[in-house]
């Protein structure tokens, strides 16, 4: 018998491939404990080439799940394969959250309310200034674009060594939105109050290259989606300029907040002891 099974209460999943290393059972594992809960939330790793069966077994009912999560590779094919994406999902193209309800599935992405909740909780005002940067046009880049325009910045400037892929960018989130080559990095600085690597530098301690942040305003902050390690050089560099910063680690754990709340009926809370649970976590591996 699949011991999985047995567990009472809803079943939540995290489906990506790989999922091995993914840190969300730890953070929906926390929740469950300490607000009490029944129900899991488990790694369910699924090939790319399975994944349609596995969204079919959602609709169907033959799967435990009553929604989940959705990592790298599958958000675009689960936004496309759900039966209700909402706003925010069709505008990405991706989903990162999906839940069943009514006997349709419905899809959102909660990356962007995570990468807003973070800030909102590490340096509150974080939002003053109406010019934002954006460093790298990847696709981490697009909910964090997404957030930042529709929490009211005037000016979003997409900086990226290909700059095709910035106007692309810029095509699609609307006219606040500006593509420029690298090389306009500096000038577009000038007097922004939010600069954001949405890139993978300084990932794990590789090196990045060398930024002033000078032309920024006095009182701007500088954050990055990337959180091992949770001290970046591109923070560290912003920090030994006399900026705040703020690490990515948060985004993780706000993002999970939604579908928690979907799933399991409660909506948690983000503390510091489940901010040092993955902090902890990250030291051993």
């Amino acid at each position: 018998m699949d011991d999985s099974r047995e567990t009472l209460g809803p079943n939540a999943f995290v489906t990506g491939f790989p999922i091995k290393h993914s840190r969300s059972p730890l953070i929906h594992g926390y929740w469950l404990k300490t607000l009490g809960l029944p129900g899991s939330y488990r790694a369910h790793e699924v090939a790319p080439d399975a994944f349609p069966d596995f969204i079919a077994s959602l609709k169907d009912g033959s799967s435990d799940f009553i929604g989940g999560n959705v990592t790298i590779p599958h958000k675009e094919l689960a936004f496309r394969l759900a039966d209700k994406p909402d706003d925010l999902a069709h505008e990405l193209g991706a989903s990162n959250t999906l839940w069943l309800e009514d006997g349709l599935l419905h899809a959102t992405n909660t990356d962007g309310r995570g990468f807003t909740a973070n800030l909102d909780e590490r340096h509150p005002g974080w939002d003053r200034h109406d010019t934002a940067v954006v460093f790298g046009a990847g696709g981490a880049s697009r909910a964090i674009i997404q957030a930042v325009r529709d929490r009211g910045f005037k000016e979003i400037h997409v900086v990226n060594r290909t700059i095709e892929r910035a106007r692309e960018l810029a095509d699609r989130f609307g006219p606040r939105v500006r593509a420029h080559p690298v090389g306009a990095l500096a000038e577009v600085m000038h007097g922004a109050g939010l600069f954001i690597n949405t890139t993978s530098l300084g990932m794990d301690g590789e090196a990045a290259p060398s930024i002033d942040f000078a032309p920024l305003a006095a009182d701007a902050v500088v954050t990055d989606i990337v959180y091992i390690p949770l001290k970046t050089p591109i923070l560290r560099q912003a920090e030994e300029q006399g900026l705040s910063v703020v690490d990515g680690l948060g985004m993780l754990l706000h993002q999970a907040v939604p579908g928690f709340e979907k799933w399991f009926g409660k909506r948690p809370v983000v503390d510091a002891a489940l901010r040092a649970l993955i902090v902890a976590d990250m030291e051993v591996h």
